[in-house]
């Protein structure tokens, strides 16, 4: 296992990869890429070392870029135009005269904004969109399919945008069976496929547990979730335990999504984004509550912490050593934190203020370990094998 892995960074204004080169101590931050597209979500081929990341906007498009050389060079698939291939495209002389040209036209221009989730499964590739569609790649991102058994579901008429849009941004699968697949998608919750993506189950109702009082009208009832999922993370083993860290709180599945428990007692606020879970022990979660989605969407009491579950959310421990604890106002977005595979557990978080956060202890002290870098979107972690 390497001793240091390379962080795949998404920002408001390209990718980045942060890694301690000839594993030395300091780490090194490389970028951006990516022409300086927003990229909302990255991943990598451990095998392989290729690296994809997802992105854009309405001005560029919705596109995945792909690097197999470390980030030395990149390669475009471009799903959607956006409103400057419309201009080049609509201008040719101008386009001429500034050395510029639109291309051929994307297949799914009209269809999606851009892209808010990668993930490699097996030997294929997924994508998710805004507004919610998930795409299939069979060649390593150059080309992609939608998922018709998605977007066909019969709820798909009913679904709701969260504040940033209807936006498809988690995918997660079983790595022994890679046919069952999870996606969250914000506003409409939880949808699981057992058969590949042709067919698909909303997956949004409590347990029979007692949850946590509420008084959001979106937070869900008696029977189910709130739809405005935020972030999920699969635990390793061979259960299908889910978490969620949804816009109302921290919920536990331990039966693949069909039935919801509330996990929230103990935290601070019901709201926050990310989630993540220790490579190894299903049972150890972190999450970085927020003090509310109309308070600001800061670390409560401006004193920053990455709260830990070592019992799968039935208690909760806050990890504030390294960590700005006084006139903190930053935002931890729903992609943007990861875990290592090393022992103990690193865990890797980024901000809306251009900061890296790391922890070599399983957040029993933290480290920047970079700063000033655009809005973090996502963060991930390539190991190579």
């Amino acid at each position: 296992m390497p001793q240091s892995p390379t962080l795949l960074v998404g920002t408001t204004k390209g990718a980045f990869l942060i890694d301690r080169p000839d594993g030395g101590q300091a780490w090194s931050v490389r970028g951006p890429f990516c022409e300086g597209w927003p990229i909302n979500h990255m991943t990598g081929d451990p095998e392989t070392g290729a690296i994809w990341a997802a992105g854009g906007s309405d001005w560029q498009g919705a596109g995945v870029w792909r690097s197999t050389d470390g980030g030395a060079t990149w390669q475009l698939s471009k799903l959607a135009w956006g409103e400057f291939d419309t201009w080049v495209a609509n201008d040719p002389a101008l386009a001429e005269s500034l050395g510029l040209s639109a291309g051929p036209e994307a297949p799914y221009t009209g269809d999606i904004k851009a892209l808010w989730s990668v993930a490699k499964v097996g030997d294929k590739l997924y994508t998710g969109a805004k507004p919610a569609t998930l795409f299939v790649s069979t060649d390593a991102g150059e080309t992609w399919d939608k998922v018709e058994g998605l977007s066909n579901h019969p709820s798909s008429d009913s679904w709701q945008p969260g504040a940033a849009g209807l936006t498809l941004h988690t995918i997660l699968a079983d790595p022994a069976q890679p046919e069952k697949l999870w996606v969250g998608i914000s506003a409409a919750g939880v949808f699981a496929s057992e058969d590949a993506g042709a067919t698909w189950e909303r997956r949004n109702r409590r347990s029979n547990a007692p949850a946590c009082q509420h008084s959001h009208p979106a937070a869900g009832d008696a029977h189910e979730t709130g739809h405005c999922v935020h972030n999920m993370v699969r635990a390793p083993g061979g259960t299908d335990l889910i978490y969620q860290q949804n816009h109302h709180g921290v919920h536990r599945s331990r039966d693949g999504g069909r039935s919801w428990d509330d996990v929230t007692e103990g935290l601070p606020s019901t709201f926050g984004f990310p989630i993540a879970v220790h490579p190894t022990d299903p049972q150890t979660i972190w999450t970085l509550p927020l003090n509310g989605d109309m308070a600001g969407r800061y670390p409560p009491d401006a004193s920053a912490a990455v709260w830990r579950s070592r019992d799968g959310g039935d208690t909760w421990e806050a990890c504030r050593e390294g960590l700005p604890q006084g006139a903190c106002f930053f935002t931890v977005l729903r992609q943007a934190m990861a875990t290592d595979k090393a022992s103990p557990a690193g865990v890797y978080f980024g901000t809306n203020s251009g900061s890296v956060f790391a922890t070599a202890d399983e957040g029993d002290h933290w480290e920047e370990i970079a700063r000033h870098l655009p809005t973090v979107l996502s963060v991930d972690v390539l190991h190579r094998a």
